[in-house]
């Protein structure tokens, strides 16, 4: 199905989905209906968010939910965190974000999906060309940056990639970002 047919097909299951579902993302030939994320989930979300705040001049902003689309590689994702300018985040429209318009993505681990961030999203955002990708993962108590999207024989992939645990200073591009707040997911989770 081409990615016009599968984006229509999602809006239409959108419709239909009750209000437990938060959305969907639409990624290699599937469309994945998405439900709202867990407190200490968005408790991470909110962290990143505010000392990216802290830190972006007056032309960025740090938002906490959009999409990002690229009809081109049949994909559109919801990243938890992205930095975008603030003229591109003012515009009076309904359409998602481009990914060039994308400064930073960060995606905070699900405790039951956690291949499609460290899989899927890696090779989607580097395709895309989005320059600073950040995978935060309160299941281990880790963080991974990805920089420097290019081609490689296998496709676009990130070619630098920088692990850190939490309590580290994490340095995305010009953002470094004190974890020590961030806190693993609570048992069973």
């Amino acid at each position: 199905m081409d990615y016009a047919r599968m984006r229509a097909v999602a809006d239409e299951l959108s419709k239909l989905t009750p209000d437990t579902l938060r959305g969907y993302e639409i990624g290699p030939d599937q469309i994945v209906m998405t439900v709202p994320p867990s407190r200490p989930h968005e408790f991470v979300a909110f962290s990143v968010r505010k000392q990216l705040e802290q830190q972006l001049s007056a032309e960025l902003v740090a938002h906490t939910g959009g999409e990002v689309e690229d009809p081109s590689l049949g994909r559109l994702r919801r990243p938890d965190v992205i930095v975008v300018p603030y003229a591109v985040f003012a515009e009076a429209t309904m359409d998602p974000f481009h990914p060039e318009d994308i400064a930073l993505v960060v995606e905070i681990v699900s405790p039951s999906n956690h291949t499609t961030d460290y899989i899927e999203k890696v090779r989607d955002y580097a395709a895309m060309g989005i320059e600073h990708y950040l995978i935060v993962d309160p299941r281990k108590g880790t963080l991974t940056v990805f920089t420097d999207p290019g081609e490689a024989p296998d496709g676009p992939r990130y070619r630098a990639q920088h692990d850190y645990a939490f309590g580290d200073d994490v340095v995305v591009g010009p953002w470094t970002l004190a974890t020590t707040e961030l806190r693993p997911y609570p048992p069973g989770a």
